[in-house]
């Protein structure tokens, strides 16, 4: 399954143990954001029927969703730049890690993608990763490691793939649950979960991808010892946002944030992470994978 807000960040336990946090990516973001492209290809207007009156104007998520598929799809393929944070913080201490990217996608069948991003600690290390997905593969290098590779099915590689176009088959599987707010310049679609003790609302489908979020910091306390009871957890915050051109339907940006209090000891640990993809631009090229990645 594709991953739209895959994360490559991997939140330490330096807090709690002497290890700091551990990112991916290579290369940071070089491509400027700039308004979708507003060529003809994209639909501005829903079709006129046979009859020749014009189309009713969209109004459900339901129906702007599939419009910006059209839009989306119209084009060879699309440039997006990614942003993103995530950290830990216990009794006032903090560790994290940004991340920044730029991605290459191309909407064909199959669709492809290439990124090439960096990640840096709050200890000032930083790493390079560069992925690509083909033939429903995916491969993945982190700084100087070998390259590896599986199919999208595992969680270990969807979770480096930063796919924004999947964002719309995302919110789609969101249903009634996305909220909408339209306006001259752009459309808004949002989902999120008011604070809550986990299993109270560990059902919602932002709840789930935020708890797939946090699994590998989760593992990692586990593994320092520390109990990490699900029920103890809280989610301060789960908000998903898809902004849409209100001309062009085409995805103008996608962000994802989250803060989670683990319980630690008499205190708690606070996870918080946020990534935001923007789109730059079509792209013309194609995406192959180099000789000998394999």
């Amino acid at each position: 399954m594709r991953s739209d807000t895959g994360r490559h960040l991997a939140a330490a336990t330096a807090l709690v143990v002497s290890a700091a946090l551990t990112g991916c990516s290579a290369d940071a973001a070089d491509a400027t954001p700039s308004e979708p492209s507003r060529q003809a290809a994209a639909p501005t207007a829903p079709a006129a029927s046979a009859a020749g009156e014009p189309a009713p104007a969209p109004e459900t998520s339901a129906e702007f969703l599939a419009l910006a598929k059209k839009a989306m799809d119209a084009q060879k393929g699309w440039r997006f730049t990614v942003r993103g944070s995530e950290n830990l913080v216990l009794q006032g201490r903090e560790s994290g890690a940004t991340y920044s990217a730029r991605v290459h996608r191309t909407t064909g069948d199959p669709w492809a993608l290439h990124s090439v991003g960096s990640s840096r600690s709050s200890k000032g290390v930083t790493e390079s990763e560069e992925v690509y997905v083909v033939d429903g593969v995916g491969y993945v290098k982190e700084g100087d490691a070998a390259w590896r590779h599986g199919p999208l099915t595992d969680s270990e590689i969807a979770g480096k793939v930063e796919d924004p176009v999947a964002a719309l088959d995302t919110f789609e599987e969101y249903g009634e649950a996305v909220s909408l707010t339209t306006s001259d310049r752009r459309i808004e679609l949002r989902v999120r979960t008011a604070s809550a003790a986990l299993p109270a609302v560990r059902g919602q489908g932002v709840v789930r991808k935020t708890l797939r979020e946090l699994a590998p910091t989760l593992e990692q306390l586990r593994a320092a010892g520390v109990a990490v009871p699900e029920s103890g957890i809280t989610v301060e915050r789960a908000e998903e946002t898809l902004v849409l051109d209100s001309a062009t339907y085409e995805v103008t940006s996608h962000t994802f944030r989250c803060v989670l209090r683990i319980p630690y000891g008499t205190g708690s640990i606070r996870y918080g992470q946020e990534v935001t993809e923007r789109t730059a631009g079509p792209y013309e090229g194609a995406v192959v994978l180099p000789a000998g990645v394999r």
